[in-house]
This record gives C-alpha cells, structure tokens and sequence, in this order.
C-alpha cells in the first residue's frame, strides 16, 4: 500500500496516556495516525490533516467532541466518528448516533471493540470516496454533451419519445436518433433505463448540491458499551 492510499486516522483526546496507547494501537493496524489533545489543535494544523476516520472523545478542554461533529455535519464534512467517554449515558450515545456517529464507547472498552470501530468507519469513508468519485464521473461526462444533447436527454429521462421530442424540438426523428446515440456513448449509458438513472442523478445532486452523494448519513444504530471491570485489552481514562 502506498503512503497516499494508507487511511489517516485522528485521535482526539485531552489525557496523553490515552491518546498514546490509542495511537499505538491504531499503528498495529497498518493505519497513519494524528494525535491532538484538543478539537481546536485539530482544527488549526496546516496543511489540515483530512482523515479516514476520527476518534473522538467527548469531554475536551475548549470545544467539546459533539461541538466538533456539529461543525463537520454543518460543513456537510461525512468524515466517520467514533466517540469514546469515561462519562457516558445511553442519552449522550443517542445524541451521537442520531447525529452521525459509527460508534460511541464507554471507557473502560476492549481494544478489539475500537478496532473494529475504526476499521468499520475506514470502509465507511472508502465508499463514501468511490461515491464521490463516481458521481464526480458523471458530471464530467454531462459537461461534455452539447445544449441540443442535454436538451435531448432531460426530454428522454422524462419518457419522452423520438417523435415527440422531434416534433417539441423542430427536427427530423433521424436527427433525434443520432443524438440519442451520441448522448448514450458520452454518458456511458448502456441502455435508455440506465440514461434515465444517470438522469435522476444529476437531477438529484442539482436540487441538493451541498449534500449530493445521497448517501445515508451514518449508521443510526446506537450501541452503548457500559462499563466492564477494567482488565487486559481495556483502554481507560
């Protein structure tokens, strides 16, 4: 794996004991980690670091761990959390998980259950990426059709036929035809029911363009890890 591709994990933890073994443990997985005792040294590092995954915990010295996942879902920013606490109720995991959260974990909590956490947000942010990527595709793609072909397509998403958008359009049908073949070669299209698709999604991104990967925002699933009897594998505060 080249360094490029290699995720980038935050840890974000004012007590250094814990955020050090975090990192430690994190490397073990084959993943970069950038550690801050705060949100405000987060936030501040130039070049901003942009991470994979971020584990966050609640309490910090200044802005607290939700002030922090407000601001990213406000900056429409799907970077996954993983929350962790040593003050935690099962009304603060809500609060995390409705907002966007992956997982929420009362300290003391095994190392397997924040491995597994941080990996499950890393895949999160993957596809997420492949997402973006692939809508980004077909946006390069729609740029490259000329007025008369954009026209053409919005009129065959809408179910509209080759005579009819001649006839709407002033032109002959065999004219219709080839730029009917033309717009299904530019926008890579394999058959008229996969233009129409690609035509909802452009749609959808217009009418949404601050959050237009249509996505659903992260699971919504609260698992609440109460305390257990600190033992070998916890982490705790």
């Amino acid at each position: 794996m080249n360094d490029s591709d290699q995720p980038v994990v935050a840890v974000i933890d004012d007590d250094e004991f814990v955020r050090e073994s975090l990192g430690a443990l994190l490397e073990t997985i084959s993943v970069k980690v950038a550690l801050f005792k705060s949100v405000e040294a987060f936030l501040g590092t130039n070049p901003p670091v942009l991470p994979s995954c971020i584990v966050l915990d609640v309490r910090l010295p200044g802005a607290s761990g939700f002030e922090l996942q407000k601001q990213l879902v406000a900056a429409h920013v799907d970077t996954p959390i993983v929350f962790i606490t040593g003050h935690g109720d099962i009304a603060m995991s809500v609060r995390a998980m409705k907002a966007g959260a992956i997982e929420f974990l009362s300290k003391p909590f095994r190392e397997q259950e924040l491995l597994d956490a941080v990996r499950q947000g890393i895949e999160r942010h993957r596809a997420l990426a492949a997402q973006g990527r692939a809508r980004a595709q077909i946006h390069e793609r729609f740029a490259r059709l000329t007025d008369r072909e954009k026209e053409i397509m919005t009129l065959l998403a809408k179910g509209r036929v080759g005579k009819q958008i001649a006839g709407q359009l002033g032109v002959s049908e065999v004219t219709v035809r080839v730029h009917r073949s033309q717009i299904m070669q530019k926008m890579d299209a394999r058959s008229l029911a996969d233009l129409v698709r690609i035509a909802d999604r452009l749609k959808a991104d217009d009418e949404n363009p601050a959050d237009p990967d249509g996505l659903p925002r992260m699971s919504r699933t609260a698992k609440h890890v109460t305390g257990k009897q600190k033992g070998r594998g916890d982490i705790t505060k």
